[in-house]
């Protein structure tokens, strides 16, 4: 699986093309069925609009798994386009619904691909962006006396600590880019890093940085 962008917090952006008003909600997703049931959710939110129209794409198993629909507008002018962006722009996990309350006025084929483009293009536009890669999860425990060094090094390596458990010993729950786990094994085999252990718990896909 490669690297990918993703939007740090779910955001709702709106347009007016005359008269009809497109809403934007870009949302965080995990699975193709947290996707399924969010657009259930929208759809009943926004009952009386006209048209309900997603795309999405989720990483699941290690592959990508896109959808697009256009929800009763012309084949083509909602859905389809909307996918185009997420795709053009590398983001996943991500889940675009763009809903239209019809204002009386027909937009045309073109007219309905600029607008729900556009839209979903400034809810992008206004998001803050993550790249995601995979990674690996570990627990590590390591004396009170070394804690602050390990933190450093988690610092200084980019590795996330997401959990700490304070007893005896203290257990920390890190988070690591796959390139580094060597690295990290490697440290604490030749006790650069004083680590009582180190156990690796399992893969998942974890923050690498902000995109600016």
């Amino acid at each position: 699986m490669e690297n990918f962008n993703t939007i740090k917090e779910n955001i709702k952006t709106e347009i007016v093309v005359k008269k009809s008003k497109f809403i934007c909600n870009l949302i965080k997703i995990e699975s193709q069925q947290e996707a399924e049931n969010i657009i259930k959710q929208i759809k009943k939110k926004y009952y009386d609009a006209r048209h309900n129209c997603i795309a999405y794409r989720v990483i699941q198993d290690e592959k990508i798994i896109e959808k697009a629909s256009d929800d009763g507008e012309p084949s083509g002018t909602a859905g389809a386009p909307m996918l185009t962006i997420l795709q053009k722009n590398d983001l996943c996990n991500i889940l675009a619904i763009v809903t239209r309350y019809f204002g009386g006025i027909l937009l045309g084929t073109g007219g309905l691909v600029r607008a729900y483009s556009d839209v979903t293009i400034e809810a992008i536009n206004n998001s803050e962006k993550i790249e995601k890669c995979m990674g690996q999860e570990a627990e590590i425990e390591v004396d009170y006396n070394n804690l602050d060094s390990f933190k450093h090094y988690c610092k200084k390596n980019n590795i996330f600590i997401n959990n700490y458990i304070y007893k005896e010993k203290i257990i920390c729950k890190i988070e690591l880019e796959e390139g580094k786990k060597q690295r990290l094994i490697d440290d604490f085999e030749t006790k650069k890093i004083n680590l009582i252990n180190l156990k690796f718990l399992s893969k998942k896909i974890i923050d690498k940085s902000i995109i600016k």
